[in-house]
């Protein structure tokens, strides 16, 4: 592998200092890479008016194609914040109207890519804010495939598509999982749950590996629901993670809340050790993993 500068009329930040990763990677074969350290795009989903493309100028690799807004990786940088910044950097795409569904990797050895899907959450107009765009456009799902792409984005979209109607979310049995470790908890219910919610919000920020899931693809971010019930509902909301308070018995709140959220369109799978309990989720066709499966992970 040969890492090469940039030539002038290549990709490039148009002002201030270059990015260590601003460079190609070239390999054995000559196939060139743009990205040191791999590269990532941004595939915001709008669920009204279609996904987020741009149309690339004449002078970049791929001129004239359709693609993703996206860009080198810096060193040190993860795919989302990547594909968040480029996408700002060249669309206008603030960092705050979306919310990552799931990242698809790309391999080649020496370089990867990384697609973050990503579904709109405030609606926003893209802006043509650097260089490299010579449009931007929202594009529904059905018409992408009429538009010259890029050839990455071309042999990726297949794949993106199907995955674009799975809304994966994990439902938490707070008090199970609590439960399941001798840290004095009851003692302190509301601590134990405020605790709990702190990890949850660290592996939402973060993501489940998609094995662990039973999904295709690298990483997803399901949406993550922890009910709590008893002392525990004095526990404080935190970020990421919806916290639902159960009025009465906690088994029967989530099983309402999975069913709620299977009428959504959500795949659940709902984390508990309570047989009793995990028979009527499978009955409303939520699937159960046991305690271990979130700690493993926490």
């Amino acid at each position: 592998m040969t890492i090469v500068p940039p030539r002038p009329g290549e990709p490039r930040r148009p002002d201030g200092p270059r990015d260590p990763g601003d460079a190609w990677v070239v390999t054995a074969d000559g196939t060139r890479y743009w990205g040191r350290f791999g590269a990532a795009g941004l595939l915001a989903v709008d669920a009204e008016r279609g996904v987020l493309l741009q149309h690339r100028v004449a002078w970049s690799h791929h001129g004239g194609t359709w693609g993703l807004p996206g860009g080198a990786r810096h060193q040190g940088e993860s795919a989302c914040d990547a594909a968040l910044r480029e996408s700002a950097e060249e669309a206008g795409v603030p960092a705050d109207a979306v919310r990552p569904r799931l990242i698809s990797m790309y391999d080649a050895d020496v370089w990867t890519y990384a697609t973050v899907v990503a579904d709109v959450t405030v609606p926003f107009e893209p802006v043509i804010s650097d260089p490299e765009s010579r449009e931007l456009a929202w594009v529904p799902v059905d018409a992408v495939d009429a538009y010259p792409l890029h050839p990455g984005f071309a042999a990726s979209w297949p794949r993106l598509r199907m995955l674009l109607d799975t809304h994966p979310a994990v439902l938490v049995d707070a008090a199970n999982v609590v439960g399941s470790v001798p840290d004095g908890w009851w003692r302190d219910r509301a601590g134990a749950a405020d605790r709990l919610l702190a990890q949850l919000t660290a592996l939402a920020g973060r993501g489940v590996a998609a094995a662990r899931l039973g999904l295709s693809e690298h990483v997803w971010f399901p949406e993550i629901i922890a009910v709590l019930e008893g002392d525990a509902r004095g526990a404080d909301d935190v970020a990421g993670v919806t916290v639902v308070r159960a009025a009465g018995a906690g088994d029967d709140e989530i099983v309402a809340t999975a069913e709620r959220l299977i009428a959504r369109g959500r795949a659940v799978s709902t984390v508990t050790s309570d047989r009793e309990l995990g028979s009527r989720l499978e009955r409303a066709a939520a699937s159960v993993r046991p305690v271990g499966w979130l700690r493993d992970q926490l």
